[in-house]
């Protein structure tokens, strides 16, 4: 990838993008950049001062003046509690605006329009992340490619992300998240994509979006916000993606196991730590064998092969990318550690779909071995939750795994759910990150698959931290 270096900026043009007034300073005055960190901002950047949920950017203007800085961005409302006469004297730049956060984003698709740089854009209920990663794998090949530096995938970090565009850059690779609805809306008016992507559709963000339906629509969105010249490229595995593609004026490419797809996979196989399959792809079979195991991941393989399709590269490329890519900590990692211990490490993110998942490649790696699973909660499925985390439980039951440990508020609904399907109560566990690290230096043994998963929120990756230092130890 060739070097870049993001736009630069006038106060002039921070107006143009955002609507704002300035209140002093020339509107000449230049900026190398946009920061809203004021521990972590350069003196020749702008700052905007966002107002979150713990911290106030206004509270932090004098900080960043100190600092050198000579623009910032501040809401109307807050405006008047600024120096300005002490700021107009030192030649600093003040634009007021109605809303920092919105402002935000309208500076990054300001941004993104002058770049001349394409977008692609994905969501969905589980795979963004992996899919984003595949992608932009694809296209670094042939195309100077920007994407996000970790989840940057809300109404701030998905602008933070645009505002890195040089004009060297050829494509964005982004993805878009949601709690609530109208946040996939405004996040498709930022970054206006020339290719949509929608990998699936299933019981997440509920608390927010309120059911299933609501995360159809609220994921629909983005559908709905493609031009007619963009381009759609949907799950045919997944009924309720295809329900959505009515949705949208782009053409439509669908990828998927179905024969309706046009970007296929045939013949899939999986083995302990792989999965291979055949990529069917501008016609051509083209063997494809990925370092990573769960079929799920031939879904993200395939999403990322039609983006790669949709923009002319070769199968090939698309071969050599995929066979390359490695998953990101917490994200399908297997370790094999000492004494012969086989551990999981999904603890990224978890919703109901991909625990199903994460139970079925449990299954398949342990091949006859003991599984064992040590779980958090399941964050935002609102009234659902109590009954999903009881269909968690009854999942690790069928799956026959020989133990179950729960970490959350919602341990009793998952323990009764494992009961109700035959899991007996001494095979069930309940307690801190602590304590299941406890239970589990006494009941591993040699051989063992241990599964660890939760949403973010739970902190799970404390217990793979502490029992790969107490394997280590004991290997010592």
């Amino acid at each position: 990838m060739n070097q870049t270096h993001p736009l630069t900026w006038t106060a002039e043009e921070i107006m143009e993008a955002t609507g704002g007034e300035l209140l002093c300073g020339d509107l000449r005055r230049s900026f190398s950049g946009v920061s809203i960190d004021s521990r972590n901002i350069s003196a020749d950047n702008v700052f905007v001062a966002i107002t979150g949920e713990i911290h106030d950017g206004h509270a932090f203007s004098s900080t960043v003046i100190d600092q050198g800085v000579r623009g910032l961005v501040v809401s109307r409302r807050k405006a008047v509690q600024m120096p300005l006469p002490a700021w107009k004297k030192n030649k600093i730049a003040c634009i007021a605006v109605e809303d920092t956060t919105r402002a935000l984003g309208d500076m990054a698709a300001f941004n993104r329009l002058r770049s001349h740089a394409s977008v692609v854009a994905i969501t969905g209920s589980n795979g963004k992340t992996t899919t984003r990663q595949m992608t932009t794998m694809i296209l670094e090949r042939q195309y100077n490619t920007l994407t996000a530096i970790g989840n940057f995938n809300n109404d701030i970090g998905l602008p933070l992300t645009l505002l890195g565009l040089s004009s060297d850059h050829q494509w964005a690779v982004l993805e878009l998240g949601t709690n609530n609805p109208g946040e996939i809306a405004r996040l498709a008016e930022i970054c206006s994509p020339d290719i949509g992507v929608l990998t699936n559709i299933g019981p997440a963000h509920l608390e927010g979006l309120g059911s299933i339906e609501g995360v159809m629509q609220e994921k629909g969105d983005l559908l709905k916000n493609l031009a007619p010249s963009a381009k759609a490229i949907l799950n045919a595995d997944d009924p309720r993606v295809i329900q959505l593609a009515a949705k949208t004026k782009a053409d439509v490419i669908f990828y998927g196991l179905s024969h309706e797809a046009t970007i296929r996979a045939e013949d899939v196989d999986e083995t302990k730590d792989t999965i291979s399959f055949k990529l069917l792809f501008a016609g051509e079979s083209i063997p494809i064998h990925l370092n990573t195991p769960g079929r799920f991941m031939v879904s993200n393989a395939l999403a990322a092969a039609a983006v790669g399709h949709q923009v002319g590269l070769s199968g090939k490329n698309v071969k050599t990318a995929l066979e390359a890519f490695k998953p990101v900590a917490g994200r399908m990692n297997i370790q094999h550690l000492p004494g012969d211990i086989h551990l999981i490490d999904d603890t990224y993110n978890a919703n109901p779909e991909s625990m199903k998942a994460a139970f079925a490649i449990l299954n398949t790696l342990r091949a006859g071995a003991r599984g064992i699973a040590a779980v958090g909660d399941m964050l935002e499925l609102g009234a659902q939750a109590q009954s999903l985390h009881r269909n968690l439980g009854a999942d690790a039951a069928r799956s026959g795994i020989s133990r179950l440990c729960a970490h959350g508020e919602f341990s009793a609904a998952v323990r009764a759910g494992a009961h109700d399907n035959g899991m007996p109560p001494t095979d069930t566990f309940e307690g801190t990150h602590e304590d299941i690290v406890e239970d589990l230096k006494c009941r591993l043994q040699p051989g063992d698959w241990l599964l660890v998963k939760g949403s973010r929120g739970m902190a799970m990756e404390k217990v793979v931290r502490k029992l790969q230092e107490w394997c280590e130890e004991s290997d010592g």
